[in-house]
């Protein structure tokens, strides 16, 4: 029997299929399930006299059982999970040659393998998982797959290399808000799915139409469309003109980081050596004042000294604009912020981490600084683990026991062997921090007018490489160079040997007391 007997039913099929279901989309996928399942059962069939009558009672079995799995609403498409694109075995039939025409045929009649390949390529579900979410057949998923792309690869001929190679971003926020997992999620949860984050890549640099951005992620427009539908939403793009649509937020890549590698150490070689021996000459100090220092020596407290020198020049002494973040759909003030780099290339910056018991004691706050050479990232404590630590500090004991046994858990809290407990992170009272200030502002402040006139002339350079529509963004981070260009001299130091490595697990935060408050 040839298969290509298939090929003349296959507009009567379809005619067969609109006369048994309420819709086309219906009609599509039913007059699909038909001729598959003929193409499955085929070479069963040995009389070719008798191929009509079969057919037709292949249609009507197909079509009983495809009104009994109407009543299962199919699942709604999420993009949650980015997998790198798999690997499919091909068919071994010995007929898949003529079969694979017969395929890209019966693709024509519907739309529902484009459901698969979003399923497929952006949700990275296997064709197992796809089978058991759409209800149908797993050798049903691997054709409409295959016939899918092939399907695609015509109607846009001019589709990008990229299409169907999604790319993967890590998205945050930069600004502040309150937020509470229960109450009011992370704004990046509302477009932190792969194919959202496709079309902010691409239409990142310049503005897109909904057509262009198709090809380029490699799926059909009425799926875009729905996506800036909600991006536009939750303010993550703009409509830049009629029809053309750009990402409102920086997106970090390699291309900043390769600027930076460049350029930043050669532009601070001038007062490189000047600032080397000042934070040298700061720490030595900064280790008379009685403070609380958790246990650590010079050679890790070294590296929290010298951020929070800069930190405290950045405040007083640069001159850089700092426009402040617009209210956003939530209430908060903030903007997103993604990044694609690969690592292979070191960007400047400092992560600056910052909180307060505001809503609870309103004394003290937790600063942390990532991202400096050698250092470990850590995160920024909760106001209530500000709470049991201020207690502990300051009272050597707590009455929060759930607050306390989470602050425990992630380790800011040790409890010794006697029963007593250990704040793992350095504490300096007002009276404290006042003493460092004075000491940088001998120190360091001297050096600052040279480091600004050079921090100035790289941010310049910097600024150009963000898309003009994000100026407040680019000023935002060039800001924050004053601080980032410490990771700088931090980097050269250790590599011509002028400081000494921290320990393995040494991280840079602090606790301070930025109001007085009973018992001090």
């Amino acid at each position: 029997m040839k298969p290509d007997i298939i090929e003349d039913y296959i507009e009567k099929v379809y005619g067969y299929a609109v006369n048994h279901t309420y819709s086309r989309e219906e009609a599509d996928e039913l007059s699909q399930e038909i001729l598959l399942t003929v193409i499955r059962q085929l070479p069963k069939l040995r009389d070719e006299s008798k191929f009509e009558p079969w057919l037709w009672g292949i249609a009507h079995n197909t079509t009983k059982a495809f009104s009994r799995s109407r009543g299962k609403e199919n699942a709604l498409y999420s993009y949650d999970v980015l997998k790198d694109m798999p690997y499919e075995e091909s068919d071994e039939s010995e007929n898949e040659e003529i079969y694979d025409f017969l395929r890209t045929k019966i693709a024509m009649l519907s739309e529902i393998y484009r459901d698969i390949i979003i399923l497929y390529y952006y949700d990275g579900l296997s064709v197992k998982e796809i089978s058991e979410k759409l209800n149908v057949p797993e050798g049903t998923v691997t054709w409409r797959l295959s016939a899918g792309r092939k399907k695609l690869k015509k109607e846009f001929d001019d589709m990008n290399e990229t299409a169907l190679r999604p790319v993967r971003m890590r998205l945050n926020i930069n600004g502040c808000g309150d937020y509470d997992e229960k109450k009011r999620p992370f704004p990046t949860v509302y477009i932190d799915d792969a194919l959202s984050q496709n079309i902010l890549y691409y239409a990142y640099e310049k503005p897109s139409t909904i057509e262009e951005l198709a090809k380029l992620c490699g799926v059909p427009a009425y799926y875009i469309e729905d996506k800036i539908s909600r991006l536009l939403q939750y303010e993550a793009m703009t409509e830049a003109g009629k029809g053309k649509y750009q990402t409102d937020f920086v997106i970090l890549s390699d291309t900043y980081a390769i600027y930076c590698e460049n350029n930043a150490e050669k532009t601070l070689m001038p007062v490189m050596e000047k600032l080397i021996a000042a934070l040298k000459e700061i720490s030595g100090q900064a280790m008379k004042l009685d403070f609380y220092k958790a246990e650590k020596n010079e050679k890790d407290l070294f590296y929290l000294f010298g951020a929070l020198a800069f930190s405290y020049a950045s405040e007083k002494y640069c001159a850089l604009p700092y426009p402040w973040f617009k209210k956003r759909f939530d209430g908060n003030e903030w903007s997103y912020i993604g990044n694609m780099e690969t690592g292979r290339h070191k960007r400047v910056g400092i992560g600056v981490q910052h909180s307060a018991n505001l809503g609870s004691r309103g004394c003290c706050a937790h600063k942390v600084f990532n991202f400096i050479p050698g250092t470990a990232s850590r995160q920024m404590m909760y106001a209530d683990y500000i709470n049991v630590c201020q207690d502990i500090l300051f009272d050597g004991k707590t009455d929060e026991i759930d607050a306390l046994a989470y602050a425990i858990s992630d380790g800011y809290i040790i409890k010794r062997e006697d029963g007593s407990f250990f704040v793992t992170t350095p504490a300096f009272t007002i009276d404290q921090m006042e003493r460092f200030y004075e000491i940088v502002e001998t120190v360091l402040i001297p050096h600052i007018e040279k480091y600004a006139e050079l921090v100035y002339q790289f941010a310049d350079g910097y600024k150009r490489l963000f898309p003009k529509h994000l100026q407040e963004d680019a000023d935002r981070m060039c800001q924050q160079l004053f601080v980032g260009m410490y990771t700088v001299i931090v980097a050269y130091a250790q590599r011509t040997g002028q400081i000494e490595m921290p320990a393995e697990h040494c991280w840079c935060d602090v606790i301070y007391q930025f109001r007085e408050f009973d018992g001090v």
